[in-house]
């Protein structure tokens, strides 16, 4: 059995396990979640109310898309939830990624102030607050600008259960149950299993990304509305504690990469150093530092090179090179 749940008339904005379902399903059943995009529409409103600049090829798809500001507590838009027949705490959810299918547009941004793994140090050099629109239509590809192309792989940046611990909870951090993971290997053909804490499991999804590189450097992926099919399968008492995946590709898609360095006893410093580095290659290639962050949070990989070389571990930056249609 096929079921469908429309972002537009079944969000919800916290993690909660006390909220009614907008949708139940059998174990075996097909779901299309509709989703919105992260910000809730708020970019399609700024750009319907002039305070950013769209490509005016896009601008009516995104004026199109400026649905009034939702009430209440803010956070990602997720589509659900939804109540799946039997499950119960102890058992696992695993969810079949059928489809996965982006809106004819997206965007990615970067700001001073953000959540970026740069933003303290690049304010210093001047950064300022840029949004970049994608044009999605082509499905399989995206051109950041002439000479610039990026293979799409969709995938959901949030997707999860409801928590057993009552009361709200902000969908900002991933947890053991699922959430904002963003992991960019969870693309059609991929499996996701997540341990149930309440009956029903209560499943939710939102915040699609075109594409992503790991890390999400800047704060945002390809950020977009769009579809999202699994089929739903509970697993009795599958005694999984924490979210597991199979994926069809580890990721990437380029035929040479060029990678930077960061060592330092924290990772998150080493991650920065070695960031900071690919920004500058990126920035020699003509791209204002704006661009250069946007575009490494769009298809950079942050990967953990080794962490047993006390007292300094390294992370590795992996700048995609076919991005740029160079032999």
């Amino acid at each position: 059995m096929t079921h469908h749940s429309h972002g537009t008339g079944a969000v919800h904005t916290v993690w909660d396990h006390a909220l009614p379902p907008a949708l139940t399903v059998g174990s075996g059943d097909t779901v299309t979640l509709h989703t919105l995009d992260a910000s809730d529409g708020g970019v399609a409103r700024r750009v319907a109310n002039g305070e950013l600049n769209a490509p005016p090829e896009l601008l009516p798809l995104i004026v199109a898309d400026a649905h009034p500001e939702r009430p209440g507590p803010r956070g990602h838009p997720l589509t659900g939830p939804v109540h799946v027949r039997g499950a119960q705490p102890g058992d696992a959810l695993r969810l079949e990624i059928l489809d996965v299918r982006t809106a004819a547009w997206g965007w990615t941004g970067c700001r001073p102030d953000g959540i970026g793994l740069l933003d303290a140090a690049l304010a210093a050099e001047g950064l300022t607050a840029h949004t970049h629109f994608w044009d999605l239509r082509a499905g399989t590809h995206t051109d950041f600008r002439p000479g610039i192309r990026l293979p799409l792989a969709p995938f959901p940046g949030v997707i999860g259960v409801a928590p057993a611990a009552p009361g709200a909870h902000p969908t900002a951090p991933p947890r053991h149950v699922g959430g904002n993971m963003d992991i960019r290997q969870l693309v059609t053909g991929s499996t996701l299993w997540l341990p149930v804490e309440v009956p029903g499991a209560l499943l939710s999804a939102g915040d699609l990304h075109g594409a992503q590189g790991d890390g999400e450097v800047s704060g945002t992926g390809i950020e977009t509305a769009g579809q999202l099919t699994l089929r739903v399968h509970v697993e009795p008492q599958a005694g999984i504690t924490t979210p597991e995946f199979a994926t069809p590709t580890p990721g990437g898609h380029s035929r040479a990469w060029h990678a930077t360095t960061g060592h330092h006893p924290d990772l998150m410093e080493a991650a920065r150093t070695a960031l900071r580095a690919t920004l500058r290659r990126l920035q020699a290639r003509g791209l204002s530092l704006e661009d250069a962050y946007i575009l490494a949070s769009a298809c950079v990989d942050l990967k953990i090179s080794q962490i047993v070389d006390a007292p300094n571990y390294t992370v590795s930056a992996f700048l995609p090179l076919d991005i740029f249609g160079e032999d």
